[in-house]
């Protein structure tokens, strides 16, 4: 099947989002990378740039529901920015064996850069109606229920599954639809 199911086509209304690590890699057990994530997810959010509704982030991958004015534009600058910044840090910690395992895994296209962090694209879904944004948040926030790293989704450091508890999370959410 070809790419066009995963192209946005309403900036503005919430869609669900993946962001994958170039070959499944396990890049976000490095608390500075996945905080490199929650900061800038937190500065888009509350620049008014997008509209953060949910996500949660794995080890090698993250999902989202945001809206944006420009959605597609403000992904695509999210994983700009952030992949500059994890090489960045990478490189100033020493980490020589992922930045050699993200450099090995850059597509042979990508000619302006040494490493690739993300897989291309963000397969958005936009969601209609509220039992299928509800379906995505509890799909989200039961990642890491699923694969056996917290026994309750609030526990996870990383997701907003606090926040839709009433309790305080990492960054602040939307959560009124």
């Amino acid at each position: 099947m070809g790419r066009g199911r995963y192209t946005i086509r309403d900036d503005r209304a919430p869609h669900f989002l993946t962001c994958t690590v170039v070959d499944w890699l396990p890049l976000f057990v490095h608390p500075l990378a996945a905080e490199i994530i929650l900061d800038s997810l937190a500065f888009l959010h509350k620049s008014g740039r997008i509209t953060l509704w949910a996500y949660v982030l794995m080890e090698n991958h993250m999902h989202m529901i945001a809206s944006a004015e420009r959605l597609s534009r403000e992904v695509q600058a999210f994983k700009s920015f952030t992949a500059r910044q994890i090489v960045d840090a990478l490189e100033e910690r020493g980490s020589y064996s992922m930045l050699s395992r993200l450099r090995r895994a850059k597509l042979s296209h990508k000619r302006d850069r040494k490493h690739q962090v993300w897989q291309e694209g963000s397969h958005p879904k936009i969601l209609e109606g509220q039992a299928m944004i509800q379906q995505k948040i509890t799909y989200m926030h039961d990642n890491p229920v699923k694969r056996g790293y917290v026994d309750d989704p609030r526990h996870w450091r990383y997701s907003s599954a606090r926040n839709y508890a009433g309790e305080a999370g990492l960054i602040e959410v939307a959560v009124d639809w």
